[in-house]
């Protein structure tokens, strides 16, 4: 049996399935903001981003942090700094084809 660590990451999972496509850190996306979203997260409405990476909050939740492709500062999202990185739940990112087409 496993010990609890209350300042343990938690393990996310390498892919995930959204609207039946397997999606990956790299894949494409178009972001679609929900409810709740702030000014920042609503000005990305339909944009298209890039998976950095696929984390699980503490409460178990599976979200995607994108950086955009118009992002001139994309760099610095792939570096994890603060304003070119944003997160989205599952239900708010679109897979695209290679060449940017919804699938």
């Amino acid at each position: 049996m496993e010990t609890w660590n209350p300042f343990a990451e938690p393990v996310a999972p390498e892919s995930v399935r959204v609207f039946g496509v397997e999606l990956k850190k790299g894949d494409r996306v178009r972001v679609w903001p929900g409810d709740g979203a702030d000014i920042f997260d609503m000005a990305l409405k339909g944009k298209t981003a890039r998976i950095e990476a696929i984390e699980q909050t503490l409460e178990g939740e599976i979200q995607v942090a994108v950086t955009m492709d118009d992002d001139p500062g994309r760099d610095l999202g792939e570096m994890r700094q603060i304003g070119h990185r944003f997160f989205f739940r599952l239900e708010e990112i679109e897979p695209l084809k290679a060449g940017g087409q919804p699938t």
